[in-house]
């Protein structure tokens, strides 16, 4: 399947027609419609390589949960095995207690709220509360789980992608090359960031945060200007 050109979008737009054979998964902001796929808000559709994804890329604040994503949450509350996350989204999302690795009845997280957690959307509906995982398919956590320490930095959704990325963002490329840090990105716009240091930490989150806007080589200088104020 042809890769779709990045297009603005506005709501009520179509974006293309559905496929007549495999699978499309659709990200926010976009919705099925007389065997098109049409866009519900405004952004610019973007489709992965080999086609299996499209997702409309915007400026917005408020997260749209989708199956496959990785957010940072916030725990809220835990009512009986399940813990109630804030995602950013409309709803509070579910994370069960089981849902780590290696939890069970005698020995699952204890977490309270205010602790953040890295997990994935295991189900997203516009009707229903999200469901959240920290493992994967075959019960590794490989990155998920509680996060502890370090602070959080809130960047759009737009941004948030392009953290994700591969290579890595020249901003965090950029970072790593002065600097030893952690950070775990979601897709709902909040960033972790920790380090062994309080001021490195700061460092990190001020960097990524300015960064958006800015060229590589404007980011290089940014970064040696930060790093400079704490060596």
């Amino acid at each position: 399947m042809a890769n779709v050109e990045k297009k603005v979008c506005l709501p009520g737009d179509l974006v293309q027609k559905l496929p007549e054979e495999g699978v499309l998964r659709l990200g926010p902001g976009l919705e099925t419609r007389e065997q098109h796929v049409a866009a519900v808000k405004s952004g610019v559709a973007h489709q992965n390589k080999s086609g299996s994804l499209l997702w409309l890329e915007g400026r917005q604040k408020r997260y749209i949960p989708a199956e496959g994503d990785v957010v940072v949450g916030t725990i809220v509350d835990r009512y009986g095995e399940t813990f109630t996350v804030d995602i950013n989204g409309p709803l509070l999302a579910l994370l069960p207690q089981l849902a780590f690795e290696g939890a069970t009845r005698r020995n699952r997280p204890n977490l309270k709220s205010g602790d953040l957690v890295y997990a994935r959307v295991a189900a997203a509906s516009r009707d229903l509360e999200p469901q959240l995982s920290c493992v994967d398919n075959l019960g590794r956590a490989t990155v998920m789980g509680p996060l502890k320490d370090g602070i959080l930095v809130q960047v759009t959704s737009s941004q948030a992608r392009a953290l994700l990325a591969s290579p890595p963002a020249p901003v965090l490329q950029a970072l790593g090359a002065s600097l030893q840090y952690e950070v775990a990105v979601g897709q709902n716009g909040r960033v972790w960031v920790c380090s062994a240091s309080p001021r490195t930490t700061v460092l990190v989150a001020n960097a990524i945060s300015a960064s958006e806007f800015l060229s590589p080589l404007q980011i290089q200088t940014l970064v040696g200007r930060l790093v400079a104020q704490i060596q």
